[in-house]
């Protein structure tokens, strides 16, 4: 039985007045048509930060300053495993465009139940909906 591989991600969650920035991934790839936090795989040598920052030159042609840690999942998929590692960052230059990605939107969390995410990011996904719920209190 071969082990199966570990794949690392950064994604960023790139927040302008109380909305997020998503991205549908393209047609042809692994979860195609599902909408995501803007990213992608960290290259050999990279740090997640570094990946983070040139995935989201390469997809958005946005980029980014300050870079810190919001929440890390791991999970599972038959052919996989996959290592999720949220960010939260600011744009400091560019305008968000879907350069490498099917289409982008702006949107609050309580409309995160509009789109179809992964599996993968419902407990980030929860996480930033209880953030704005304890806001609101």
């Amino acid at each position: 039985m071969e082990a199966v591989r570990t794949i690392e991600v950064a994604a960023g969650l790139i927040n302008r007045d109380g909305r997020y920035l998503i991205a549908r991934r393209k047609s042809g790839v692994h979860l195609a048509g599902l909408w995501e936090f803007p990213g992608g795989k960290r290259e050999a040598g990279e740090t997640l930060e570094e990946c983070l920052r040139r995935e989201l030159w390469e997809e958005l042609h946005v980029r980014v300053g300050l870079v810190s840690p919001f929440h890390m999942i791991r999970h599972e998929y038959p052919e996989k495993t996959v290592e999720l590692h949220f960010f939260r960052c600011v744009i400091e230059s560019g305008q968000p465009s879907p350069v490498d990605c099917a289409e982008i939107r702006w949107v609050y969390p309580h409309q995160f139940e509009d789109f179809e995410f992964p599996p993968a990011d419902r407990s980030v996904l929860d996480a930033l909906q209880e953030q704005v719920r304890e806001l609101q209190q």
